[in-house]
């Protein structure tokens, strides 16, 4: 139980001020997708919650995140481990509470406790792949679950469980088995790919509640570099990037709102900036780069010139360049089309090329137009030239 006549130091740090015991995440954390994956469900959850404050990434545990309470007079610390690692069975006590070469204070459980050691009140949670036995399934239930009380049976054996195989666990703060267990939540997410259909759905629901519509390939960017924010904060080193691995509030808000601008309205920096970046994701070359903004141009003054072509066959060939686009975009995604950037996109071109080829004979060459239209698609954020990761 935990024990009240424990020493307190004056006052306790913040975790957002203390730097972590350790440095080793970021240099261990390649290829952990699934981890920035659960990363960016936390900064969805901060886009809807305006009690969210913070996420850190890979400071003192594999996310932090820091809430307000409704009171306003309290801050919580949420700790979260996340084992990417899926074994062979049920996630137990036994495989809670196992030790490295059986040194005290190196669990699962005991690492998670330990954190409790901040000015903010601690709360933690566990991301498996795998789900958990019956001793730990209470765990997967909220917090006013009757088998979460303390003085259900459930409860009672699983504090009896923890305490045969870690006696004696107590954090800096002086809080005990009891405590993590009443502030533990078991988080069982089965796949990667499962997580991102989540995200991908509820950042289409996020733009909707705020009455600004997504199209799919538009979300789909947004997670990508939701992505690569939770990854590069992750990978950034403590003592000299501190701040670059804490993602705020008001930094997330602010980087929200211009995209959706830029995504929604079409507000963006110079005409073409967007088709440029894509272009460039696909690692295109820059001379190719530079050829496809001039088409993009060309095509957009030609397509407000009513004597360059007639408004109808105009209309009829963007309608036709669209389904064109869409048909192999799809193929892509599906992963019906094993192809890398450069190769989809000559594939787009070359349908493009066909298209021109079958016009009537007699007929002006279209190519220029075609190719123009699909730039200027991509450049609205309609469509990328390479496969969602």
């Amino acid at each position: 139980m935990s024990d009240n006549t424990h020493i307190h130091p004056v006052e306790w740090p913040s975790v957002d001020e203390s730097l972590p015991v350790e440095e080793g995440g970021p240099v261990a954390r390649t290829g952990f997708n699934y981890q920035d994956e659960i990363a960016v469900g936390f900064l969805l959850d901060m886009l809807e919650r305006s009690d969210i404050e913070k996420i850190h990434c890979e400071t003192h545990d594999d996310i932090l995140v820091v809430r307000t309470h409704e009171s306003a007079a309290e801050r919580i610390a949420e700790f979260v481990q996340v084992k990417a690692g899926e074994p062979k069975h049920l996630w137990s006590v036994a495989g809670l509470c196992q030790r490295k070469k059986s040194k005290p204070g190196t669990s699962i459980f005991e690492i998670s406790l330990a954190r409790d050691k901040y000015k903010e009140t601690a709360l933690f949670r566990i991301v498996t792949l795998r789900d958990v036995d019956n001793d730990l399934k209470l765990l997967t239930y909220g917090a006013d679950a009757p088998a979460r009380q303390p003085e259900c049976d459930d409860c009672k054996a699983l504090l009896a469980a923890i305490e045969k195989r870690c006696p004696g666990s107590k954090s800096e703060k002086g809080n005990c088995t009891d405590y993590w267990i009443t502030n533990c939540h078991w988080d069982v997410r089965h796949s990667e790919a499962a997580i991102k259909r989540e995200n991908l759905l509820r950042l289409i629901k996020i733009s909707n509640s705020e009455g600004r519509t997504l199209l799919f390939d538009q979300a789909e960017l947004l997670l990508i570099e939701l992505r690569r924010r939770a990854k590069a904060a992750g990978d950034a080193k403590p003592k000299s990037k501190w701040h670059e691995k804490i993602i705020t509030q008001s930094t997330l808000r602010s980087w929200w709102e211009q995209r959706m601008e830029e995504l929604v309205t079409g507000v963006s920096a110079p005409s073409g900036g967007k088709l440029k970046r894509k272009m460039e994701d696909a690692e295109l070359p820059q001379d190719l780069v530079a050829l496809a903004l001039d088409l993009r141009r060309r095509y957009a003054k030609s397509s407000r010139t009513s004597r360059y072509m007639e408004a109808e066959l105009g209309e009829t060939l963007r309608d036709r360049v669209e389904a064109e686009v869409l048909s192999l975009r799809s193929k892509l995604i599906a992963g019906e089309l094993d192809l890398d950037g450069p190769s989809f996109h000559a594939l787009c071109v070359a349908r493009l090329d066909k298209i021109n080829a079958a016009r009537e004979p007699g007929a002006d060459d279209r190519s220029a137009f075609l190719k123009g239209c699909m730039y200027d698609i991509a450049d609205r954020c309609m469509m990328r030239f390479v496969r969602p990761q």
